[in-house]
């Protein structure tokens, strides 16, 4: 599966991601930054994207149209990359049937 990431999400997410869902990509590194959300939705349907957005308007695109694509609405508030890399991964391994140990933070070193 290959994610299509909106605006909102940060472009980092696509390299932290891209052993458990390769091939996917951030609409500005696309160079489609700032377009409308019909040709991102068009553009993902027709490259097999499965759209990722924390904005409501592609969740409410596909109870209108249906899927393809399919949308993932990240349905938080402010929260880090870590967060939405971890909820995606523990996601993606729960429709594997397992939990992956993912830390919400980084380990500190020891002083």
């Amino acid at each position: 599966m290959k994610l299509l990431f909106d605006e909102n999400p940060s472009p980092r997410l696509v390299p932290a991601l891209a052993d458990l869902f390769p091939d996917s990509a951030h609409v500005d590194r696309l160079g489609m930054g700032g377009e409308p959300d019909p040709v991102i939705w068009d553009y993902a349907k027709c490259h097999g994207f499965v759209l990722v957005s924390k904005d409501s308007v592609f969740h409410e695109r596909s109870l209108l149209y249906g899927h393809p694509p399919k949308v993932v609405w990240i349905r938080r508030g402010n929260c880090s990359v870590r967060h939405i890399e971890m909820i995606l991964c523990n996601k993606a391994a729960s429709n594997m049937g397992r939990e992956l140990p993912v830390p919400l933070a980084k380990p500190r070193k020891a002083a």
